[in-house]
């Protein structure tokens, strides 16, 4: 199907199943009948265009396409009152065909009901029946489109299942209101047309022929929870699709009942555009509500995320994009554990079990950093680095971190392994101070290091220490002996570090109140 403009119009062009057209003088006259016909729920005929090749129809263009389209779409959302609108509409139009000189549509569908882009709908493909006649492509095609013709039509025009193409479509205004009532099914169930409830699946070539049959009871579309459903409408369906074609009420006794039964509920739809759309905004407002709190949920949990991998002040600078640039820092202390025979300890348990004991250990060790002014820098398998004096200069750093070292201590000290409670748990500690430079390193997975000479010599400290003992370097030594905190620190020696050579270290047993202790 084509779409153009005529005059300024946006139409459709209808291809028509013949290649050469001879129109006589009866169906110049419907032409112009047809032309001359103008109804708001009709659309529109512009004419004919004749090619010596192809043959198309031109009608008004509907932006929202079919009813069938609009019924067959779940994301659509009908409320009632759409659906009275359609239901009304579709009355109005066929009384108006019925009593004008077209006298009856024929091929009355869900797919001939257009529905414009104010919601209007608006009756196509009617007049013209000659012209008009086709065969379909195939089997499925055309047995498809008489789900919606009356029994005695199939029976006059339809021989048999193997005579697919009728000589000539024998319509009539009582055929019109069957093929209406098929239309109403589609609108209050939206199940798709013809809708039959059975385990096995029913071609539309079997539900045509049993309709053709008039076996009684006659078969007919299926009821769904009809309970749920507005009986009145229920009770029009019945009756318009009557086996008995003179027991089926004409359109205008339809729309009058139609009238009487409806006529306190407002089926002007652009009013009711204007309810959906107050209720829309109202219900769009909650839903914004809902999401922004979602989303400042979302950001909580982000930014918790953020802030366990850098340090607040980092974090916020990154937030408000601001380059963060490497940093020095003169005077900063680092911690550096590890766990004695970790190695032996994991060839002995599962992976399982080695998480799980890691993730206790550091549930430990993170909850005792929280009451000092320290900065856990990474957790490398069963490697802690924590680090005081970065990223904001604090003066008391290498106070802090030897509190904190003698804290952890403590609690490795009582410690205990779940899946192997008669183990003690034992931990290498070492300490240095000095400087570093600091800055975050990577995009897709950004981190906070700290580098320099400063950092080495602490991870020196701990892996030449000894279980349960914590190391100080020399410069370390120097910070405590300035401060108040009377720590309690031996003289271990010189000792061979690593790229250092000789260094003397010192190993920091307590303060005064708990040396005994420990």
């Amino acid at each position: 199907m084509l779409t153009g403009q005529y005059l300024g119009i946006n139409v459709v062009l209808k291809h028509l199943p013949t290649n050469h057209l001879v129109l006589s003088r009866e169906d110049l006259l419907e032409l112009k009948i047809m032309k001359d016909l103008n109804f708001e729920h009709l659309n529109s005929f512009i004419g004919l265009c004749i090619d010596p090749e192809k043959v198309y129809i031109l009608s008004a263009f509907c932006s929202r396409g079919s009813l069938q389209d609009i019924l067959n779409d779940n994301v659509i959302k009908l409320d009632e009152n759409f659906k009275l609108s359609f239901i009304g509409e579709i009355m109005k139009g066929m009384d108006y065909l019925h009593k004008s000189p077209i006298k009856q549509h024929g091929r009355l569908k869900s797919s001939n009901v257009l529905v414009d882009g104010r919601w209007i709908v608006k009756i196509t493909d009617w007049g013209l029946m000659r012209v008009r006649q086709k065969e379909y492509d195939t089997v499925n095609e055309t047995f498809n489109a008489l789900l919606w013709t009356a029994p005695e039509i199939l029976r006059e025009t339809l021989e048999s299942s193997t005579s697919l193409s009728p000589n000539s479509w024998i319509g009539s205004q009582k055929a019109d209101v069957y093929s209406f009532a098929i239309i109403l099914h589609e609108i209050i169930f939206r199940l798709g047309t013809f809708y039959v409830q059975s385990d096995a699946c029913v071609s539309s070539r079997e539900i045509v022929m049993k309709v053709r049959s008039g076996e009684m009871p006659a078969f007919r579309p299926s009821t769904y929870e009809e309970g749920k459903q507005d009986h009145n409408l229920l009770a029009i369906m019945y009756e318009c699709w009557d086996e008995n074609n003179s027991k089926r009420p004409d359109f205008a006794s339809l729309k009058s009942r139609f009238s009487s039964l409806y006529k306190t509920k407002n089926l002007n739809l652009i009013d009711n555009m204007l309810t959906m759309m107050e209720n829309y905004s109202n219900n769009l407002e909650v839903l914004v509500e809902e999401r922004t709190v979602q989303l400042l949920e979302e950001k909580k949990k982000t930014d918790r995320l953020l802030y366990s991998m850098m340090p607040a002040s980092v974090a916020d600078r990154l937030k408000s994009g601001v380059k963060v640039d490497p940093e020095l820092y003169p005077s900063v202390s680092i911690y550096f554990s590890d766990i004695v025979s970790f190695t032996t300890m994991a060839a002995q348990s599962t992976p399982m079990q080695v998480v799980n004991l890691l993730n206790d250990l550091y549930i430990m060790f993170d909850d005792v950093i929280k009451t000092f002014n320290v900065y856990k820098v990474e957790t490398i398998g069963d490697a802690y680095m924590v680090a005081s004096g970065v990223p904001v200069p604090y003066d008391s750093h290498a106070l802090e971190i030897a509190m904190m070292a003698l804290k952890i201590r403590e609690g490795v000290a009582a410690f205990k392994i779940q899946h192997m409670p008669n183990k003690k748990l034992q931990v290498r500690i070492g300490l240095n101070s000095g400087s570093v430079v600091a800055g975050v390193v990577g995009l897709t997975m950004p981190r906070y290091c700290l580098f320099g000479d400063t950092v080495n010599t602490a991870s020196r400290m701990e892996s030449t220490g000894e279980a349960m003992k914590i190391q100080v370097s020399e410069a370390m030594h120097h910070l405590l002996t300035d401060t108040k905190a009377d720590f309690v620190m031996t003289e271990r020696g010189t000792i061979e570090v690593k790229g250092k050579g000789h260094q003397r270290t010192y190993w920091l047993v307590g303060q005064k109140c708990d040396a005994a202790v420990a």
